[in-house]
């Protein structure tokens, strides 16, 4: 009986996928938190994590070398970009399945609050990116003395 029953298989939750990255990309600002789909470029996967102190962004970055890797901050975006080069030599090597991906990225994430540009650090080891963004100083409370005439 349960034969005739139609299957979706995981269509419905690949779906569900799509969509939660969807809001996600448009809380940080574009597409580039979109998962790559088999046979895609190499897209280092990230996580975010907001602390007391600021933002903590690890990115995994096996095979590559912190020379590969250029962070950069521009106005509220911050970009993570490189180069992962294949490891296979060629086409003739003896191979009968090739998964590892390889090949130029870059990512971006909007961040919704300021941080302190002179404090940023990035450091890169055992395959994994981390960069941290302290949090700029919030704005104090000034007051100013009204002079008369």
């Amino acid at each position: 009986m349960a034969a005739l029953i139609p299957h979706a298989g995981f269509g419905s939750l690949d779906r569900l996928t799509r969509e939660v990255d969807g809001l996600w990309d448009a809380f940080f600002g574009g597409g580039a938190l979109a998962r790559p789909e088999p046979g895609e470029p190499f897209v280092p996967a990230i996580d975010v994590k907001e602390t007391g102190e600021g933002y903590e962004i690890t990115a995994e970055a096996p095979g590559l070398s912190a020379d590969d890797i250029k962070v950069g901050l521009e106005g509220d975006v911050l970009t993570i970009s490189g180069e992962k080069k294949s490891a296979r030599a060629s086409e003739d090597a003896g191979y009968h399945l090739f998964e590892r991906r390889f090949g130029s990225f870059r990512r971006g994430l909007r961040l919704p609050r300021e941080v302190d540009r002179e404090k940023l650090s990035a450091s890169h080891k055992d395959g994994v990116l981390r960069i941290v963004l302290p949090f700029a100083a919030e704005a104090g409370h000034t007051e100013v003395k009204v002079a008369e005439g």
